[in-house]
């Protein structure tokens, strides 16, 4: 099996390409042979006879900068032709700082194992799929940027074959039987060849040797200060690496806003609070200053912008969003930051990742020096822009000719997707960062048109190119961006389709009880709409209806039905109307009483004939005689079978004079069947 991952991190701050694009990587093997040993060491529970089981956890901790994710990527590729399952990688914090909730973390490990999720399942029922999918496996789960032990502790396989990788700041206690493996900075000859590797091709780091140690010394050895500074040596040839010293030390090591002790005052532009740099950080601080500082402006600003890029994620059209610059403009920026260490490549092509010791730096920059207004600008571009990628990637799976494929067909060519698998292979690889791009636009509170936009994208072209058992969890999850935005808005109408969306996601999901919470929400909605053209008070009756039927519970779901059928009546909805007594009728067979059924089905037909539904007409007619069999009126059920075997006589070989199917009950309960995504 390859390797599989949730958020793959390619080339590390310190095992970032040479120039010469050989890459590699530095140092820390006695860290190296102390992580593979401790694999088969003995702990205490086994030492005591009473091993648990669970799978084997190490902990490279340390701090942002440390070279930490570096080490676990390394050992991870030394060690995993020893676990046939697969590496699956996932990341424990988002570049905010917040932690990411197990429930999401255990569902996107399930999607890398190719293991179906029900739409809505909640961490417990997660947490215990991910141990029983990996139980009898040998994999390897790398999880970087842990935030806590109770964080960990939960995703840890119940199973002795697998092996835990976790990357934490510091000791995560509470953890039993972790191996931790704490770093500092590199030994001074590692570093120095860290520092000559990306330094460029000139022998500038190996001709003063001393130089390179006191630039080590003042890098504190840590290797992401390293690698930018040595990515400053290559952007600059003429320069020494005693000049690099210089400039090193005339650098302050607090950013601008901020105070000594990491503090910076003033407004947030980032919406989620970062975590401050560590004062033992404070090299990467300069090191950062010295390649922004030789930035031109425009690529600078890029730079700034970078930390606005949804979870971590930026490709070019992220870049060419924020910056208001075009796509080959952007990818060309890209591949600048990653030669001077900036930027992490990623397993997607053309995707990469702000590191994590640099993402709260980077927000520092931009909320001292952008403008608010220029920030929300540049937010409102990258996802306006995303927008129109996802209705391209949709259009890109409907047919030919179809209204979607003219109107993609007039977008710029680098918007458009030449196939439907190029555009559901991008939207798959996507994925991590479209969500992220999505939440981010819900919580903004100033950006609530462009995420009802972004929201309905997202859901329309993962209906479009997943299956309907693949997209449900998916698009569960985006469905409940949407009440808080449309409620914040007043727009009661899209708050009730949002819940009745997630009312029918839990419905099919077997989750009836929360499915009659949500209608019910969807109700109140709905009544509180100005006007209600797509019926939705009508259709949150009627799921109520329909879940009561799931319930069994058959006299409520008529009285629902019934009242869902008046309001219909009402509105003229002569299709809905139809439909509902099928419901109806069906509800009263169940219960046996033969004079309601028989009523009901009869109302039926009389309303699709009123629509010239020919087929809706005769599917009433003969649910009319099945009743009319059972109560043991034979006469009456022939002729009537006759009269339905009449009207399916003239259906053979001709068009029909009404709509298709338009009623809608005689697919049984439909549990939202037929129903659009809120949009």
């Amino acid at each position: 099996m390859t390797d599989q991952a949730v958020h793959t991190s390619g080339p590390t701050p310190y095992t970032a390409p040479a120039a010469d694009g050989s890459g590699g990587f530095v140092g820390r093997r006695s860290e190296l042979a102390q992580l593979r040993a401790d694999i088969g060491r003995a702990g205490l529970d086994t030492l005591s006879g009473r091993p648990a089981p669970r799978g084997r956890v190490l902990l490279v901790a340390g701090r942002p900068g440390s070279g930490r994710t570096a080490l676990a990527e390394e050992f991870a590729r030394q060690v995993a032709a020893d676990y046939p399952a697969g590496v699956l990688r996932a990341r424990l914090t988002d570049p905010d700082g917040t932690p990411v909730p197990t429930e999401r973390t255990a569902r996107d490990l399930l999607r890398a194992l190719g293991r179906p999720v029900r739409a809505g399942a909640g961490e417990e029922e997660l947490t215990e799929a991910l141990r029983a999918a990996l139980s009898g496996r040998r994999a390897l789960l790398l999880l970087d940027e842990v935030a806590g032990s109770g964080q960990l502790a939960d995703l840890v396989p119940e199973s002795r074959d697998c092996l835990v990788l976790a990357v934490s700041r510091g000791p995560l206690t509470g953890v039993p039987d972790v191996r931790p493996c704490t770093l500092g900075g590199l030994d001074t000859a590692s570093a120095v060849a860290l520092l000559a590797r990306c330094a460029g091709e000139t022998p500038r780091v190996t001709v003063d040797p001393r130089a390179a140690e006191r630039l080590v010394e003042a890098c504190g050895g840590r290797p992401a200060a390293l690698v930018l500074v040595g990515g400053w040596l290559a952007a600059h040839p003429m320069a020494s690496v005693a000049e690099a010293v210089r400039r090193f030390g005339d650098l302050p090591d607090t950013l601008p806003g901020e105070a000594a002790d990491g503090t910076a005052p003033g407004a947030r532009l980032v919406p989620a609070p970062r975590p401050r740099p560590a004062p033992a950080a404070r090299p990467l601080v300069r090191a950062l200053l010295l390649v922004h500082g030789s930035l031109p402006p425009a690529a600078a600003r890029t730079l700034r912008l970078l930390a606005l890029a949804p979870a971590g994620l930026a490709d070019a059209h992220t870049v060419a969003g924020l910056a208001g610059c075009p796509v080959d403009a952007a990818a060309a920026t890209l591949e600048g930051f990653v030669r001077l260490g900036l930027l992490r490549t990623t397993a997607v092509p053309g995707q990469y990742e702000v590191p994590g010791c640099l993402a709260p730096l980077l927000a520092v920059l931009l909320r001292e020096l952008e403008r608010p207004a220029d920030v929300q600008l540049a937010r409102a571009r990258m996802l306006e822009r995303t927008v129109r990628l996802l209705r391209s990637c949709r259009a890109a799976a409907e047919p030919p000719g179809s209204r979607a494929r003219r109107e993609a067909a007039g977008l710029p060519r680098a918007l458009r997707f030449a196939t439907p698998a190029a555009a559901a292979a991008w939207l798959d690889s996507r994925l991590p960062a479209l969500r992220a791009a999505a939440g981010l636009a819900a919580r903004d509170g100033e950006l609530d048109t462009l995420a009802r936009r972004l929201v309905s994208a997202l859901t329309r072209a993962l209906s479009a190119h997943l299956e309907p058992g693949g997209a449900a969890p998916e698009l569960y999850r985006l469905y409940e961006l949407l009440p808080p935005v449309a409620a914040r808005r007043g727009l009661h109408g899209e708050h009730a389709a949002a819940l009745l969306a997630l009312g029918d996601l839990d419905l099919r999901a077997g989750r009836p009880r929360e499915a009659l919470t949500r209608y019910r929400a969807a109700l109140e909605a709905a009544r509180e709409a100005v006007a209600d053209p797509a019926g939705a008070a009508a259709r949150a009756l009627e799921s109520l209806g329909d879940t009561y039927s799931a319930l069994g519970d058959r006299p409520r779901a008529t009285d629902w039905y019934g009242r869902a059928l008046a309001l219909c009546q009402t509105r003229g909805d002569l299709a809905a109307e139809a439909r509902l007594h099928g419901r109806i009728g069906a509800e009263h067979l169940h219960e046996g009483d033969w004079e309601e059924a028989l009523r009901a089905w009869r109302a039926a037909a009389a309303a699709c004939r009123r629509l010239k539904d020919r087929r809706g007409y005769v599917r009433a007619l003969e649910e009319a005689a099945r009743v009319q069999e059972l109560a043991g009126r034979a006469e009456e059920a022939l002729r009537t079978r006759r009269e339905a075997l009449r009207w399916a006589r003239r259906l053979e070989g001709g068009p029909l004079d009404g709509p298709s199917g338009g009623t809608g009950y005689g697919e049984g309960h439909g549990h939202g069947a037929g129903r659009r995504a809120p949009s």
